[in-house]
């Protein structure tokens, strides 16, 4: 038996909580597999589409209703944990009852230290929320005053600060539940990122990529291996070229080596293969693969496995 964290891709989610239900009805199935096989799960997901929708709707109803204070970004973040959470439990509940496995399944609302000196925030660089045009974004941009990029090609998107995460503040009770041998649901969309301040703590507007938490997580519970499921079977490099290599394994070095020559997309694999390696560096497993072969990459058979 093993003790792993799974991080879960935005290919996972959907983009409407109506699209997202059915869709995780599906993102279970994998998931049971690995919890029947006798292992125990930890999950993990993101939540940039969510909370920069959440963070948009408030903002939109508390100017239509003229209310100079919109939601903050520590709530949305609250807010993107809770509902996605309700989803994954209710799906993965519903596929282990299926299957007569009588196992508890727990979203645990996490809040994730970060370092108020973190240079991130003095540099937005996570995408959230939906894509837009290059004029849509300009339109947002001046009337909300959110800083817009370009991502990955798919259009633009709003950036907020990224903090990398320090500790995660529930971890006792995610290590209560997972002893009690039930399925936990935590650090959901990277965790509501936190600082201390004169003895407490105090939510900060950004947003943890979740692929650093879960690494930092895995961590934390001692996982045995931390899976980063995406929407691809392996990691590539030079993706899109006639040259293109799909990877069975890398090294840390390796890895180092071809995120420096710009291999990875920033908003997309390069945080997953950076977390992959802060994980590998501890003595862990780390693994990136699609959602689908997950138990497949476990065996071996497919992913990209990640080593120190």
């Amino acid at each position: 038996m093993k003790k792993l964290v799974i991080a879960l891709g935005g290919n996972a989610l959907g983009n409407t909580p109506y699209e997202q239900l059915k869709l995780v009805q599906q993102t279970a199935k994998p998931i049971v597999d690995l919890i029947e096989a006798g292992n125990q799960v930890v999950i993990a997901h993101g939540n940039g589409p969510q909370v920069g929708m959440i963070n948009l709707a408030m903002s939109t109803a508390a100017n239509a209703k003229a209310i100079k204070s919109d939601m903050p970004f520590p709530e949305c973040g609250a807010m993107s944990q809770g509902y996605i959470g309700y989803h994954l439990q209710n799906s993965i509940q519903n596929e282990l009852r299926a299957r007569g496995l009588k196992k508890s399944v727990a979203t645990v609302v996490t809040q994730v230290l970060v370092d108020e000196a973190d240079p991130a925030f003095s540099h937005p660089s996570k995408p959230i929320g939906a894509f837009y045009s290059k004029e849509e974004a300009e339109k947002i941009a001046a009337e909300k005053g959110y800083t817009m990029v370009e991502d990955a090609g798919r259009g633009y998107r709003q950036v907020v600060p990224s903090p990398k995460p320090v500790d995660v503040v529930e971890k006792e009770m995610v290590n209560t539940l997972i002893d009690a041998g039930h399925v936990v649901i935590t650090v959901g969309g990277g965790g509501i990122p936190v600082i201390e301040k004169d003895g407490r703590l105090v939510g900060v507007p950004a947003v943890i990529d979740k692929d650093f938490a879960s690494a930092k997580l895995a961590e934390l519970v001692k996982a045995d291996a931390l899976v980063i499921l995406t929407a691809v079977d392996r990691v590539a490099i030079n993706w899109g070229k006639p040259d293109q290599k799909s990877l069975e394994t890398m090294t840390c070095e390796e890895a180092e080596r071809y995120c420096k020559e710009g291999h990875f997309a920033p908003g997309s694999m390069l945080p997953k293969v950076q977390a992959a390696m802060s994980f590998a560096r501890t003595g862990g497993e780390a693994i990136i693969a699609s959602l689908e072969n997950a138990a497949a990459a476990l065996r071996g058979e497919s992913g990209t496995k990640i080593t120190e």
